[in-house]
C-alpha cells in the first residue's frame, strides 16, 4: 500500500491539484490516529486509501476526486469549475458534476473529448452552446456558461438531480397513466417553448427527459437540435438525426422537411415506453426499426399494461400518426389532452442513479496520460438512410425488449388488446379435458381393481 510520505502519489496529486492543503492533510491524519483501538503508528505510515476515506468523511473530497487523485491525476478543474463527480455520457461528450469555485453553485459540465475536438465538432459544440443559451424554461435544462480550458471545450448547464425517464421505467416498471401523463405534460411544455422559438429537438426520447426527486421533468440534450428556418447554418440539415427507437417517419423519409410535429411523434413513442415499458419497435437492425416506423404499428400498449384506458391510447395513437398532417399538431395540444390525467397524479419521485462499479473516466486534459477512452453512449445518427455512427458517436438505447417476429401491424387505437397468456387456472379445452380425465381415471380404476382383487382373495382364503 502507498503511504502518506512526501513520495505518496495521493498526497502529491492532492497537493498539486489544489484541492487539499498541508494543514488539512495533517488534520485528517491526526483524526485517524485519534480513533479508538488504533495502534500507534507514525503519521507517514497512514495508508493513502485510509487518508482518502477520512478526507471524504470530512467533506473535503468527493469519492470521484479521491479515486482520481489516488490514480495520480491532478487536473480536476475546468476554468472556475471544480469537478466533483462523473454523471455520464451525453450526445457529444462526457458530462461531469462540478461546483463554481466562487459562487458555490452545483452544475453539470458537458465536455467535448479531446480526441473528438475536430474543427467541425468544435463548430457543432459551439452551435449547441449558443442554441441552449437562447432557451430559459423550467422544463428545459438551462445553460449557465461555456468556455474552454486549453484545448478542452465545455458547456455548463444546471445540474438536475435524480434520473432520466428510461432508467426510472427500467427500475420501477411501467408508469401509471397519471404518472406518465405528468412527466410527458411537463416535457411537452418545454418542447412547446422551444418550438415557438423555431427550434426542433430532433432527439426526444426517455433518456433525454430528466426527472428530479420531486417529480419535476426537464428535457435535456439539445445537441442535435436545429432551427426550422436556419438549415443553411445547420450541419445536420437534410441528414437523418436522432435515435432509432423514436424516429418519426418523416425524419427517415425526408429529413430536410421535418417540423415540430416530428418531436410530437418522438414524444408519443416516449409516452408509449413510459406506459408499457417497451419501445414501439423492439429488436432488429437500425434499418428494420426505420422501416417499421414508416410501415407498421406497435403492439397495443394494453398488451403490457392492462390498466390503460382506450381514451389514453387514442391520445398516444394521435401523437404517433405516421402522416404528419394527421398527427397531433403541437406539443401544447399534447399537454392539454393529457392534463386531466396529470392533474390526478401524485408527485412522481424519481430514483437517484446507482453508481457503476466501474471506475469513472478522468476529466479530459491536454496531458497525454489523461486522454479519455471511448465509452458507452446513447443514441444513433443516420445519414441519407444509411445507418452509421455520426459525429455525436451515439447508438440506440433500449432496443431488446421484444423480438420483432409476428408483431401486430394494425392501428393501435382501433384494435382490442390481445388476451393475456393462458395460465394454469384457466378452463382447459375439450380435448385437454378428456386427456386430464383419462389421466386421473386410469390410475384410480387400477387402484380400485387391485383393492377388490385383494378383498376377494382374502375372503376365499
Amino acid at each position: 500500500m502507498a503511504k502518506t510520505s512526501l513520495k505518496s502519489v495521493f498526497r502529491e496529486s492532492a497537493m498539486r491539484s489544489g484541492l487539499i492543503t498541508p494543514e488539512q492533510f495533517d488534520q485528517a491524519a491526526a483524526s485517524i490516529h485519534a480513533e479508538p483501538d488504533r495502534l500507534p503508528t507514525p503519521v507517514e505510515e497512514v495508508r493513502d486509501e485510509e487518508l482518502a476515506a477520512k478526507l471524504i468523511e470530512m467533506g473535503l473530497l468527493t469519492r470521484y476526486q479521491a479515486d482520481q487523485l489516488i490514480a495520480g491525476r491532478t487536473k480536476l478543474n475546468l476554468g472556475p469549475y471544480t469537478i466533483t463527480d462523473w454523471i455520464g455520457q451525453g450526445g457529444m461528450g462526457q458530462v461531469f458534476k462540478a461546483v463554481h469555485k466562487m459562487m458555490g453553485r452545483e452544475c453539470a459540465v458537458k465536455v467535448l473529448p479531446r480526441e473528438k475536438s475536430t474543427p467541425e465538432a468544435i463548430e457543432n459544440f459551439t452551435r449547441e452552446i449558443r442554441t441552449q443559451a437562447l432557451l430559459d424554461h423550467p422544463h428545459l435544462v438551462r445553460a449557465y456558461d461555456a468556455g474552454h480550458d486549453g484545448n478542452v471545450h465545455y458547456l455548463v448547464t444546471e445540474y438536475v438531480p435524480g434520473t432520466d425517464l428510461r432508467q426510472l421505467v427500467r427500475r420501477q416498471g411501467p408508469l401509471t397513466m397519471q404518472q406518465a401523463a405528468n412527466v410527458v405534460v411537463q416535457a411537452a411544455l418545454g418542447l412547446e417553448y422551444a418550438h415557438q422559438r423555431g427550434l426542433i429537438h430532433r432527439d426526444v426520447k426517455p433518456g433525454n427527459i430528466l426527472v428530479t426527486p420531486d417529480g419535476i421533468a426537464k428535457v435535456s440534450d439539445l445537441g442535435l437540435s436545429g432551427f426550422i428556418h436556419d438549415a443553411e447554418h445547420d450541419p445536420r440539415a437534410g441528414k437523418i438525426v436522432g435515435t432509432a427507437d423514436y424516429l418519426s417517419p418523416e425524419q427517415i423519409k425526408n429529413p430536410a422537411a421535418i417540423t415540430s410535429v416530428s418531436d410530437v411523434y418522438s414524444l408519443g413513442c416516449t409516452l408509449y415506453y413510459a406506459i408499457s415499458g417497451k419501445v414501439p419497435f423492439p429488436g432488429g437492425t437500425t434499418r428494420d426499426k426505420a422501416r417499421r416506423h414508416c410501415e407498421e404499428t406497435p403492439w397495443h400498449p394494453r398488451r403490457f399494461n392492462v390498466e390503460i384506458s382506450e381514451e389514453f391510447v387514442e391520445i398516444m395513437a394521435d401523437m404517433m400518426e405516421k402522416d404528419p398532417a394527421k398527427r397531433t399538431q403541437s406539443a401544447a395540444e399534447v399537454a392539454a389532452r393529457l392534463e386531466p390525467w396529470a392533474r390526478e397524479a401524485a408527485p412522481l419521485a424519481s430514483l437517484q442513479l446507482t453508481k457503476s462499479p466501474w471506475m469513472p473516466p478522468p476529466l479530459p486534459t491536454d496531458a497525454d496520460d489523461d486522454q479519455l477512452q471511448d465509452t458507452d453512449v446513447s443514441s444513433e445518427v443516420y445519414d441519407n438512410g444509411d445507418s452509421r455512427q455520426g459525429s455525436s458517436g451515439q447508438i440506440s438505447q433500449t432496443t431488446s425488449a421484444l423480438g420483432s417476429g409476428g408483431q401486430d401491424t394494425r392501428r393501435i387505437r382501433r384494435v382490442s388488446p390481445p388476451p393475456l397468456p393462458a395460465h394454469r387456472y384457466e378452463t382447459p379445452s375439450p380435448a385437454a379435458s378428456v386427456l386430464i380425465a383419462l389421466a386421473i381415471a386410469i390410475p384410480i380404476s387400477m387402484l380400485v381393481g387391485s383393492l377388490l382383487t385383494f378383498i376377494l382373495l382374502a375372503m376365499l382364503g
